[in-house]
């Protein structure tokens, strides 16, 4: 594999807790890759635990890249993950091996395989006006200007709907329709499209446990750590799954018990929309892991070995 001069690369997408990266990790041991990282939250630095973010090991193991890319202090958009990613991959088959792409991220994904359409860049003077504005105004706004966008958005995200409301602002138009040109199917550039399930009840164990160890590991402490380097002051990171909850625990919003058992529960729905975004607007080979993951490697070395 390493001495193939061009690599096709191969992409890991699906469910939050599903097991991606452990496979990405020892696939890329098995083929000779790297990995990149496609995880929206994961660019950032601090952001360790809720995330779950590779160890300092795992790095050493395999070359990881679009971790810690980017400061609390610092917008991240997929333009800047597509621009990153591109050099990331290009230096990867430089040196002959495997661009590994492994992530949840599916907004980054599409932008990667089929560019970023014309959603216009952001505008400071609107994303600021928005930002101050509540989110059940902005809700109400979005409702009204672009009713298809509002039904599928995810109205719990205040970035997702600052964002479809500043393109409508800056263009006149309906989000919606400037992402019409995305449709599911396959890109036709080289490469393996793999995502990974598992059985629900498996995958909500995982969840349960995951979000256990998050806080049992110091989710709390590192939060209160983040609020101090200017966590509040970036609504992106502040949204993080877990980070936000946290926050609102901090602020005395509810208790510790309450804000884990909530973490869990969002963490499941956030994974059920992954898992319906994934199916509908990537055609992916779905390969289900129970236990563990030896014999989907085996599935998925044998697919990424070399045509």
């Amino acid at each position: 594999m390493e001495n193939n001069p061009d690599p096709p690369p191969v992409f890991l997408a699906g469910p939050t807790a599903a097991g991606k990266s452990a496979v990405a990790l020892e696939l890329a041991e098995r083929i000779g890759g790297e990995i990149i990282s496609v995880d929206s939250m994961q660019v950032y630095r601090g952001l360790d635990i809720g995330t779950g973010k590779p160890s300092p090991a795992q790095q050493k193991r395999v070359p990881h890249h679009l971790i810690d890319v980017a400061g609390l202090d610092e917008s991240f958009d997929a333009a800047r993950f597509v621009s990153l990613a591109g050099a990331a991959a290009a230096g990867i088959r430089s040196r002959g091996r495997v661009p590994i792409f492994c992530g949840g991220t599916g907004l980054y994904f599409k932008a990667f395989l089929e560019g970023l359409g014309g959603a216009p860049p952001a505008d400071p003077k609107i994303r600021a006006e928005l930002e101050s504005t509540p989110l059940e105004t902005l809700l109400t706004e979005l409702e009204r200007r672009d009713p298809a966008t509002f039904q599928k958005v995810d109205r719990q995200n205040p970035r997702r709907v600052i964002r479809a409301l500043e393109v409508i602002r800056i263009t006149g138009r309906p989000f919606s329709g400037q992402r019409a040109g995305w449709q599911a199917g396959r890109p036709a550039v080289p490469g393996h499209f793999i995502g990974l399930i598992r059985p629900a009840g498996e995958l909500h164990d995982r969840i349960r446990r995951r979000v256990d160890e998050m806080f049992a590991n110091g989710l709390v402490a590192e939060t209160e750590s983040l609020l101090q380097r200017g966590l509040a002051k970036n609504p992106t990171a502040l949204q993080a799954l877990g980070y936000r909850q946290a926050v609102e625990h901090l602020r005395g919003k509810r208790s510790l018990a309450e804000t884990i058992e909530l973490v869990k529960i969002r963490t499941r729905q956030y994974a059920k929309r992954q898992l319906t975004w994934f199916r509908r607007q990537m055609k992916l080979d779905w390969i289900t892991l129970e236990g563990q993951t030896a014999a989907a490697l085996a599935r998925i070395s044998f697919c990424a070995s070399p045509p």
